[in-house]
């Protein structure tokens, strides 16, 4: 199952109690202090899985302990420290206060884990307490208690290449042809359901493409599927919109253009303000006048190509244009 947000519970282990207790030797009959101190609890720690791809796993299973530190001993014996709870998130997921929306840590790559909750620490036995005042103390700390939080997971997936669209623009049949992704494909609106990613190798660089659902007007105000998917763009460094050749004249792609360049506009200015390229799709079915590719980009304001996804018309053309636009190419 595909999540891409989640609200989880977590506990850091409480640290053991310190130990009271005195040596009992043979003809010693007043031994002095000898309770060991208590475990550490153990810390709630995050850690990026490259192969991870959604939030799922925290779907079901929304409350995570660590373990408690054991209590002290006699005889000076430590107790045993908890283990620390190690949770594997995919790389781009986004930590939130669940009761404020402060951002906590945005974990994008296999970078050194996150400590979300410190464990408590053991309290201390009363060997650990006597001084020179007080040589045999009798008493003992009691372990600090773990923290507990409340936490949303959020991913926002890492690509170079965002593709949007209108539904049904071709979107999820280019990213099969250009990668090794095999995302659901018919000929009706709202086929992707869930984000893709695929992978392309182009002239020894590697491209990362994210395909999200597609986009109707009045989407970031909730219409459609695709507002619910936009943060997945906001980490791609440019933009790939696909428009469908059937909309047939030059003043329809245009418009096309314009309807999901207002919703990004509107969800975020960030995202907007991308480098955009623009490639009309199923070139293989179009039946119309031919294409005025320059008029059509200068009215968009940003460059046009014509592709088919079935043919491999102009996907050469389109990637190497990619690759000029994320600055990949050998010089």
């Amino acid at each position: 199952m595909f999540k891409d947000e989640v609200l989880i519970h977590a506990r850091s282990g409480s640290g053991g109690s310190g130990c009271l207790s005195f040596r009992k030797e043979k003809y010693i009959p007043k031994g002095g202090p000898d309770g060991g101190n208590g475990g550490n609890g153990g810390d709630v720690v995050f850690m990026v899985e490259p192969g991870l791809a959604s939030l799922g796993k925290y779907h079901n299973n929304q409350r995570f302990a660590a373990q408690n530190g054991k209590p002290g001993g006699g005889s000076n014996c430590t107790g045993k420290s908890g283990e620390d709870l190690l949770l594997k998130v995919p790389p781009g997921t986004v930590f939130k206060d669940a009761s404020h929306g402060n951002i906590l840590k945005d974990l994008t790559d296999s970078e050194k884990p996150f400590v979300l909750l410190r464990g408590g620490r053991g309290g201390r036995g009363n060997a650990g307490m006597a001084t020179s005042v007080d040589q045999v103390p009798r008493r003992f700390e009691k372990g600090k208690p773990g923290e507990e939080r409340s936490v949303i997971l959020e991913l926002k997936m890492i690509a170079d290449v965002g593709i949007i669209g209108l539904p049904n623009a071709g979107k999820s049949t280019f990213l099969s042809r250009i990668s090794k992704a095999t995302p659901q494909i018919a000929d009706y609106p709202f086929t992707t359901l869930v984000p893709q990613l695929g992978v392309v190798d182009v002239d020894f660089h590697r491209i990362v493409f994210a395909d999200i659902p597609g986009l109707i007007e009045g989407a970031h105000s909730g219409h459609g599927l695709g507002d619910r998917f936009l943060r997945h763009v906001e980490r791609t460094r440019i933009l790939l919109h696909l428009i469908d050749c059937r909309e047939g004249l030059e003043s329809s792609f245009e418009k096309a253009y314009e309807t999901v360049f207002r919703e990004l506009e509107s969800y975020s200015s960030k995202i907007a303000s991308k480098p955009q390229l623009v490639a009309i799709t199923k070139a293989d079915v179009f039946t119309g006048p031919p294409l005025n590719l320059g008029k059509i980009s200068t009215a968009i304001g940003c460059p046009v190509f014509l592709i088919s996804s079935h043919s491999g018309q102009g996907l050469n053309r389109l990637l190497g244009a990619i690759l000029s636009e994320l600055d990949l190419k050998a010089h």
